[in-house]
C-alpha cells in the first residue's frame, strides 16, 4: 500500500504526525482529497473547517481546524492550522451553545461550526 508523511500541527501543538494513505480537507477552493504520489500543492485551508486522515494502521483521525494552510508534495503533507482540535476533544454542546447564541461573533460562530462537523464526521466513522 502506497502511503504518505502527514504531520497536522496547530500554533499550539501537534496533534498527530505519522504514515497515512488520504488525507482530505476543506480549502477556500473547496474539498481536496490527497493521496500519496499527488502533484504538489500549497492550498489554504477555510475558517471553521475539519481534515481527515486515513492513518496506515489505525482509525480515521478527524480534527476541527480554523484557518491556516496545507502543503503537500509527492510523499509529504503538512497541515499547518491556526487554530485545531482532535474531534475527540469537541465539547459538542458547547459549540452547539455557540451556534444558538445571537451575540457570538462571526467568528466564533465559524469555529464551532467546525468543531460540530469534525465531531460529526468522527461519529460517522
Amino acid at each position: 500500500m502506497a502511503e504518505m508523511s502527514v504531520d497536522l500541527v496547530a500554533v499550539e501543538r501537534r496533534l498527530w504526525s505519522g504514515t497515512a494513505s488520504f488525507v482530505s480537507a476543506q480549502t477556500t477552493e473547496g474539498q481536496i482529497g490527497i493521496m500519496p504520489g499527488h502533484e504538489p500543492l500549497l492550498g489554504q485551508l477555510v475558517e471553521g473547517g475539519t481534515v481527515s486522515i486515513v492513518p496506515v494502521d489505525g482509525e480515521r483521525i478527524v480534527a476541527a481546524v480554523h484557518g491556516g494552510f496545507f502543503s503537500v508534495t509527492a510523499n509529504t503533507v503538512r497541515v499547518l492550522a491556526e487554530s485545531a482540535e482532535l474531534a475527540g476533544e469537541v465539547d459538542v454542546e458547547a459549540a452547539r451553545g455557540v451556534l444558538s447564541d445571537s451575540s457570538a461573533s462571526e467568528d466564533e460562530v465559524r469555529i464551532a461550526q467546525g468543531r460540530v462537523r469534525a465531531y460529526e464526521r468522527n461519529a460517522d466513522s
